[in-house]
């Protein structure tokens, strides 16, 4: 069978599988610890939980609005509003099936052949795939570790052409842990309206923050910015629902009618029951959310300290998210029992298949001396897997 050409554009999402060959190898009875796993390892919040049992018996199991309920688009606009200032009406929300298919919906209305998608690396690996299967060309701005992987605005400027359409903006960022300070937002901002660009901006980890940091939203610096942007957010990642999939996007009104038309086409609706569950999170979860940031900082602080002390690796220390990212280019083109490592997804597979630790190579996210480890597990495996990452780097040699 001939598949469509935007097929072979594509592959398929590298942390997904690493995930799922993690859980299969622990099927089989192997001890494997997953630092794979873009997830909290937190059960989902009690009232969030009454409130989908509470749907359930009420049945609310039928065909929703495909845009979303009114009362879960109700409480984002209180959300955005009591959060960030933001002021929408219900026509310019729209609940989708996780922020992943809120962008998808967005790459789908907005991009067409010809059209190019600015976008810092290193990135969260689905922007590029998405903006290809809509036929769009990525352009890549890299950002440096040097100076916390901020956004340069000259480089920047001189990445935009006629072309280009949309710059993503992800704060706190996968795979990096960075977070955008208001004077990289502001440069980011002038030139996209200079050029009328839409900013991308994708803010499923905005509560997840470290160090007296406070979440920016770009939408936030004035209504010209505001008119042209649109929010991504969830309930993924702060309220540990990740299996719930409910995500949504704010932004101009005539560019969201198009992505819920387009949605309407495809999904229909968000499940009902995940959406009562979400109105209960933005509405009760805060603490929960609070406790949870805590204990990421605290592992944060172990599995970053234990990289740093390894010979060959250095580890910024993440202002946001839950991922270490640690720059293993001192220990590239050493040699293991099996041959030498030259890229970091030959150093993966070493560790998964000689220490049983799962990481994610940094080649997807655009880089070629990082990997990614999630520090969204429990301590003890924090520091049963970094032992063995220890062991497993000292075995390499020159």
């Amino acid at each position: 069978m001939k598949l469509a050409a935007r097929v072979g554009r594509i592959t398929p999402s590298p942390t997904l599988a690493m995930t799922a060959t993690a859980k299969a190898m622990a099927a089989q009875g192997l001890d494997v610890v997953d630092f794979s796993s873009g997830e909290p390892d937190f059960d989902t919040p009690d009232p969030v939980k009454a409130a989908a049992e509470a749907a359930i018996r009420a049945g609310f199991t039928k065909y929703t609005p495909s845009s979303g309920i009114d009362e879960l688009r109700q409480a984002i606009i209180d959300k955005l509003q009591g959060e960030l200032g933001l002021r929408y009406e219900k026509s310019q929300i729209l609940v989708s099936c996780g922020a992943k298919h809120s962008l998808y919906n967005l790459a789908e209305a907005l991009l067409e052949a010809g059209d190019e998608v600015i976008i810092p690396t290193p990135y969260w690996v689905s922007y590029a795939d998405q903006a290809m299967l809509n036929d769009a060309t990525p352009v890549l701005l890299p950002t440096h570790e040097s100076n916390g992987y901020a956004i340069n605005a000259d480089d920047l400027r001189r990445l935009v052409t006629p072309r280009t359409k949309a710059i993503i903006i992800n704060s706190p960022c996968n795979p990096t842990g960075a977070t955008y300070n208001r004077n990289t937002l502001e440069a980011i901002a002038n030139i996209a309206v200079r050029h009328k660009l839409l900013i991308i901006s994708d803010e499923i980890y905005e509560k997840v923050l470290y160090d007296g940091v406070t979440h920016v939203s770009i939408a936030t610096l004035s209504a010209e910015v505001a008119a042209q942007t649109v929010i991504i957010n969830g309930v993924s990642k702060a309220y540990a629902m990740t299996g719930w999939r409910i995500g949504y996007a704010a932004g101009p009104k005539d560019l969201l009618t198009a992505m819920a038309n387009i949605q309407s086409q495809s999904t229909s609706n968000p499940c009902s029951i995940s959406q009562k569950a979400a109105v209960a999170a933005l509405r009760l979860g805060q603490p929960f959310t609070e406790k949870m940031v805590a204990e990421f900082d605290r592992r944060r602080k172990v599995m970053v300290g234990r990289l740093n002390t390894m010979p060959g690796v250095t580890c910024r220390m993440p202002t946001g998210a839950f991922y270490a990212f640690p720059n293993i280019s001192g220990i590239l083109g050493r040699s293991a029992p099996t041959g030498i490592i030259r890229t970091p997804h030959e150093l993966a597979q070493y560790l998964l298949k000689d220490f049983h630790v799962a990481v994610v190579p940094g080649e997807p996210f655009g880089s070629h001396q990082h990997i990614r480890l999630s520090y969204a597990t429990s301590m003890e495996s924090i520091e049963r897997g970094m032992d063995r990452v220890a062991v497993a780097f000292g075995k390499l040699t020159a």
